[in-house]
């Protein structure tokens, strides 16, 4: 009885004191969402990815990428792209956060896929910022910079700097591998691992702790300044030597 009694108030008391988080669980998206979200998709989408988004030759299937998908895409200007290109560059955002909810709510509703994730899932507070960056220089950094600063792919294509990139969309992009970066699922990179990237990629940008960034490209500016700048100024020195021991 005793022990009981005991469970009893312990359970009493952590579900009164326990934290908790008004973000832990994403919106659900209602009927009204998802019709409103089918309007949008037929006047803005639907030319490239077909009336039911099941793809054409211009663009692929939408059937099973999930509200993550679209939220990054349009949440990042991509689409409904400019212009036909080697990959899709973001640009100033065509809609507003309600119509790319419920753009989102709408490609969802057509098959099971990753969702939005939520506001503590991408928390870079609550990241390590240490495992973060072994983690991105093990999976990321080969194409985007040891610090994120982005970097030239094959064939026109090209890895975007990340430090303007929301922690949201950084989680998304992670989520569904858009362009020519891979997906890296809960099975690669789990949710937490995911957040200690963004906590590693959120400490980056402006910080230049070493004094001049030189754009942040790591040996190959590195390199540049030492030969243009240092090979140079040794030069002119042993032409200006020269001289006046003449």
């Amino acid at each position: 009885m005793l022990l009981l009694l005991a469970l009893l108030l312990t359970g009493g008391l952590y579900a009164v004191l326990a934290p908790t988080s008004a973000d832990a669980a994403p919106k659900t998206a209602t009927a009204d969402d998802v019709a409103t979200g089918e309007k949008l998709f037929q006047a803005n989408c639907a030319t490239c990815h077909g009336p039911s988004a099941g793809g054409t030759e211009d663009a692929p299937s939408l059937i099973g990428v999930g509200a993550a998908a679209v939220d990054f895409q349009v949440g990042t200007g991509r689409m409904p792209m400019q212009m036909n290109g080697p990959q899709a560059q973001a640009k100033p955002v065509q809609f507003d956060d309600e119509q790319i909810e419920q753009l989102a709510a709408y490609v969802a509703s057509l098959g099971a896929g990753p969702a939005i994730p939520t506001d503590d899932m991408v928390d870079p507070a609550q990241g390590d910022v240490a495992n973060g960056m072994a983690l991105f220089r093990t999976n990321c950094a080969m194409c985007h910079n040891a610090v994120g600063a982005g970097g030239a792919l094959s064939q026109g294509k090209f890895a975007p700097n990340l430090w303007e990139t929301s922690p949201r969309h950084l989680y998304e992009a992670m989520q569904t591998g858009p362009q020519s970066m891979p997906v890296f699922n809960d099975a690669t990179i789990t949710p937490e691992e995911k957040r200690d990237i963004i906590a590693f990629i959120n400490e980056q940008g402006d910080v230049s702790p070493g004094g001049l960034d030189l754009g942040s490209l790591g040996p190959v500016s590195e390199g540049l300044w030492a030969w243009v700048v240092g090979l140079g100024l040794l030069i002119g020195l042993s032409v200006w030597i020269g001289a006046k021991s003449s």
